[in-house]
């Protein structure tokens, strides 16, 4: 049995051949990392056939279950109905996007989105800078592709000149891109230029 959260399209078609009883279907959107009724019920109901003793397996189509991506509520159900959880390895963007960047590696945060609305995000991304800079702990975010270069473009125009600024788009496809330089240097040597910005991208910020 395979079941996992999120859309289920391109990662049913190549699971077709593996003759897996059951294909994956979808449980969850995001948000099911804060406990609550429905979602614990939900995620209880996908793991009746682990309760019959079945293997079960939690896959995301791009990313780490659990970790900016939905699926702790399913994690979260399997340990308190007395279930072995286990982790498997695989590709974490965050880790790779840190471990490219040449920012600090012994001490960070991943704080997910910042707000849409200009304003805010301007608050927000100079409250995460000012952290990393009197810190030293790096500030890794993310945001839905679409919204890649506006993030991209507020991040410049609110960040100081000797803030470092790192992004890591496309990890472990062919055309990737990890780009970390000072803002001014972001600026002035046109860095922003050719990034795949309509894929996923890790942004992270330092000193």
């Amino acid at each position: 049995f395979l079941k996992r959260v999120e859309s289920v399209g391109t990662l049913g078609c190549s699971l077709q051949a593996q003759q897996l009883m059951e294909l994956p279907r979808a449980a969850h959107k995001k948000g099911d990392h804060q406990p609550g009724v429905q979602s614990d019920a939900t995620a209880r109901s996908l793991l009746a056939p682990a309760l019959e003793g079945h293997d079960m397996g939690l896959v995301s189509e791009a990313g780490m279950p659990a970790i900016a991506d939905p699926g702790s509520s399913v994690v979260r159900a399997a340990h308190a109905l007395g279930l072995r959880v286990v982790a498997l390895t695989g590709p974490v963007s965050l880790m790779l996007a840190l471990a490219a960047s040449g920012l600090n590696g012994q001490s960070f945060a991943f704080v997910g989105y910042v707000p849409q609305e200009p304003t805010e995000r301007a608050k927000r991304l100079r409250e995460l800078e000012s952290l990393a800079l009197k810190s030293g702990q790096t500030q890794i975010l993310i945001e839905t592709p679409y919204r890649n270069s506006a993030l991209l473009q507020s991040l410049l125009q609110t960040l100081q000149p000797h803030t470092r600024l790192a992004l890591a788009c496309a990890l472990t496809l062919p055309d990737q891109v990890v780009r970390s330089a000072l803002v001014s240097d972001w600026k002035r040597k046109t860095l922003s230029q050719n990034l795949p910005l309509d894929k996923p991208t890790v942004f992270l910020i330092g000193r």
